[in-house]
């Protein structure tokens, strides 16, 4: 069973989270860590050998990979956030404390595309907890057989 955490103080913590969810939801998990500010994405100023950020501490990033469909990838930033990838749509800006939530919604089947008649479009909704939703816009060329199936 999925721990309870409200809160996901680190990287690590929140990748513990992500393995269960896989194991729950029978899904493979791959999973790579870069530790330090000359490995870490949003570093790339840090010059080359500098492992910790001005204030002494180590950030760690990591990438988590899910097998199945949909195909779901999830990069954790030092920062308290992720970008979820969903069959190619990018969903910037998760809070990290979101995540588990955001994926048991799509792997509870919950999540679904929205079609705009007016100005036509497409947008990927995930409900999360407290009557909240993600949207993002999904262009209709990147319609994947998985998202054309939940067009409503």
């Amino acid at each position: 069973m999925i721990s309870g955490m409200d809160h996901l103080p680190t990287t690590e913590a929140a990748v513990t989270v992500l393995k269960e969810l896989a194991e729950t939801y029978e899904r493979e998990i791959r999973v790579s860590h870069d530790i330090g500010a000359d490995q870490t994405s949003r570093r790339t100023a840090a010059g080359f050998g500098v492992v910790t950020d001005p204030d002494g501490s180590l950030p760690h990033e990591a990438f988590v990979e899910f097998g199945g469909l949909p195909r779901v990838s999830v990069r954790l930033f030092p920062e308290d956030d992720a970008l979820i990838d969903v069959e190619g749509v990018e969903c910037p800006d998760i809070p990290r404390d979101d995540v588990p939530a955001f994926l048991r919604s799509l792997f509870d089947g919950l999540a679904y595309v929205k079609a705009r008649r007016f100005l036509p479009g497409y947008f990927l909704i995930v409900p999360l907890p407290g009557d909240r939703t993600h949207k993002e816009y999904v262009p209709m060329i990147s319609l994947t057989p998985w998202l054309s199936g939940r067009v409503r």
